[in-house]
């Protein structure tokens, strides 16, 4: 009688452990799959500009740039400065180059791990490297010295990477081989004609019932002009 508990505990055991094997494999069949990474729809007089934002990576610039874009406040903002072999900046001045409002600076996030090479977009800032608002620029090349270096300065932070084109690279050297002239408070890159941001949208999404402003006055910087080769910068204006 012993030796047919054992046999039947024996026969029991294997069951046992392959119910409870089955069960992670069933929890996993259920989990919720993982959110798609945002997009972002720029129509541009020049074309279509497609955009895939790291939430992973900077989860504090994406969430500012799309508040941005769910306000509609680029939509009749200008792509105002163009330099070629570096970047395409915008997202600030309107069609007569003023300022729009923004809301308060945030905290740069250059120090993320991503790097400044063709196609990506950044945050523009000023000499601070907490003074991004709304700007941004797009790297026409690999810029790997706008990456994060160290926090000692200003010049070491970098520029904090929060996304990369999937559609439009093109479009964006189209519009940096364009003329560039001085214009308004610019002295030079502004380009001719001017190209504006007609539309932005998160894809997926429904429009902005109107656009919106932001509560805080834009702010001027004194960041270094990217003229001199040794300084360029991703500056604000």
């Amino acid at each position: 009688m012993l030796k047919s508990l054992l046999l039947a505990l024996l026969l029991i055991a294997p069951l046992g452990v392959a119910a409870q094997a089955a069960q992670p494999a069933s929890a996993a069949s259920s989990a919720a799959p993982a959110a798609a990474p945002p997009q972002v729809l720029l129509h541009t007089s020049q074309g279509d500009i497609a955009l895939e934002l790291f939430p992973d990576k900077a989860p504090k610039s994406v969430a500012n740039f799309l508040q941005y874009v769910r306000d509609g406040f680029y939509d009749g903002t200008l792509l105002h400065r163009v330099i070629p072999g570096y970047l395409v900046q915008g997202g600030l001045y309107t069609r007569d180059l003023q300022p729009k409002r923004t809301r308060p600076a945030i905290a740069s996030e250059a120090d993320n791990g991503l790097s400044n090479l063709r196609g990506t977009i950044a945050v523009a800032r000023g000499a601070d490297p907490n003074s991004g608002t709304a700007q941004f620029f797009f790297n026409l090349v690999d810029n790997r010295r706008l990456d994060f270096v160290g926090n000692q300065s200003g010049l070491t932070w970098g520029f904090a990477v929060f996304g990369k084109v999937v559609r439009g690279m093109d479009v964006l050297d189209k519009i940096a081989a364009l003329p560039t002239r001085p214009l308004g408070p610019f002295a030079g890159d502004v380009p001719e004609p001017l190209v504006v941001i007609d539309s932005a949208r998160v894809i997926g999404e429904e429009p902005p019932a109107s656009a919106g402003s932001a509560a805080a006055p834009a702010t001027t910087t004194s960041a270094t002009k990217p003229g001199k080769k040794v300084t360029k910068r991703a500056s604000k204006g």
